[in-house]
Parts: structure tokens; sequence; C-alpha cells
């Protein structure tokens, strides 16, 4: 199904990956009456915190675990928030908002965090940091479903997670997909049989398939190279912030913590996730 508009937002711990620290979320729901900055003249729209909005859940980049929310996108904007002298907070919104800018422009989020793909569309209402991930989709099947390709999904029900490149893409290759609220939704959909095959990020899957049972009943058919790269967004000007982000992307890649994170969080390392170019937004 679609996600729920005007869902309120819901506030959430985070943990600091690097130093393992329990950080109490604390933005508040209204906009940026406390705005201050922090190291560099940032603008921050809280005193202390750099306050990021997401979309939940979304293993392996930000899913709440054992009451905090943690990932490989959690990890990396920690790195923002320790070279910035303040803590990370985060706030569950919904995607569409991601789209559109909405909890930016508002002021009650510093940036946004949420697996997302980097788009001219979107960058209109948004500004991209340098992409810090290249994303591929992966076709997600029953082993008993008899498909073998993406050819394959032509008259079949298939999955997808709404406001998604992923279900863009199924629709833009004639597919009517089935929306569903979140990844987890659409991995549920498949597991029950409420549809046969899911278009949807390789790296949700890779966590996915980790679970014994589900790669004992599930497996990927066809991985399609969509040249899609993630990028974290600010509202539109914050130049400053996306300097930040930026600056530590770069040095996580030179001095080995994005290595490191990759490693933790989604897998075996791939190289060329540390090469993507800057984006051009």
């Amino acid at each position: 199904m679609n996600p729920v508009l005007g869902r309120r937002p819901r506030i959430l711990a985070a943990t600091t990956a690097a130093a393992g620290l329990l950080l109490v979320a604390g933005c508040s729901s209204g906009g940026g009456g406390g705005k201050t900055t922090a190291s560099g003249g940032v603008p921050l729209v809280k005193a202390g915190q750099l306050t990021t909005c997401t979309h939940l859940p979304y293993p392996p980049f930000q899913s709440e675990i054992d009451g905090t929310v943690q990932g490989f996108d959690v990890s990396l904007i920690d790195l923002v928030a320790k070279d910035l002298g303040v803590k990370q907070d985060i706030v569950d919104t919904p995607f569409e908002n991601f789209k559109t800018g909405a909890f930016l422009n508002s002021e009650q989020c510093d940036l946004a965090a949420a697996g997302m793909t980097i788009t001219p569309e979107r960058a209109k209402n948004v500004d991209f940091s340098d992409p810090y991930f290249d994303a591929t989709q992966a076709v997600l099947v029953d082993k008993k479903s008899g498909i073998g390709s993406f050819a394959d999904l032509k008259g079949k029900k298939v999955g997808a997670q709404a406001q998604t490149t992923g279900e863009e893409y199924a629709k833009s290759k004639g597919l009517d997909p089935v929306s569903f609220e979140s990844s987890d939704a659409v991995l549920n959909g498949l597991r029950t049989g409420q549809v046969q095959a899911v278009v949807i990020d390789y790296p949700v899957v890779q966590g996915w398939l980790k679970d014994k049972a589900n790669a004992d009943a599930f497996k990927v058919v066809d991985n399609l190279n969509t040249g899609e790269q993630y990028g974290f967004t600010v509202k539109k000007g914050n130049t400053k912030l996306v300097a930040a982000i930026n600056r530590a992307i770069k040095d996580a890649k030179a001095d080995g913590t994005y290595k490191k994170l990759y490693e933790k969080w989604i897998g075996p390392y791939d190289a060329a996730a540390a090469s993507a170019s800057p984006s051009a937004s």
C-alpha cells in the first residue's frame, strides 16, 4: 500500500556507531525555534544536535534494533555529527516527504538520510550530497515460482516499495506493481504470497537473505544495473551542511572507516562503492 499521508513524525533514539554511545532523540515536532549554528557556521534547526529525517525500516541503511536506530546511513551521519561537535537525533517520517523536501523546508530536520537515489526530479526540491553508495535493483522470487529473470515478470503479480525508483523502474517497463509502504512490507508480501516477485534495492535483499530461512526459500534471479547512486539531502541552499557531509564521506573513504562500516552493515566490500563521482546537483 501507499505511505500514510500526514503521518506524524516519530521521534527515535539513535546509536553512534563509531563511539557506541546511546543518543536520546529530542527534536521538537515544530519548526526551527531553537535554530543555531555548529562548528564551521553550519546552521542547525535545534541547538546541540543534527536532526535527521528517515523512513523506517530500511535495513541495512536504517532500522530500529533493540530500541535504537542503527545502520549504514546512521553510521555515516554520525561521522558528520561528530565533526560538527553535536549528536545525531533521528525522526521517522513518510518517504514521500523526501521527494518534496517538506520536513527540510519546514525546518523539522537538518537533513534526510533514507537510502535515497539521486534523481534530477528530486534535485529540484532538495540539495544532494555527493553520492555515497552505488545501488542496483534486484528481482527476488520464491524458488518455486518458475521465474528466472526480469523478463519473466510480465503477467505476474510484482511488488515494490511505493514512491521508490524500484517502483518507477517496474512501471517504466510496463509492469503494474503492487505498492507497499516499506521495504519490510515488500518482503513480507513476497513471503506471504501476496506477490510472486519483488523489485527492490539489492542491498536490502543482501541483508534479508542472510537469514537462512529466507535464503532457503527465496532467490535473486536478476540484478538490474539502473545506474543509481544514493545521496543525503538538505534544504535548498544549505551549502555549509552539504560541504560538511561531503567532507565526512571523503574522509571516511580515505581513512578506511567507510570500508569498515560497509562490511559491518552491507557485506563484502565493493571498491566501486567508494569510487562514486560527485553529484552534479
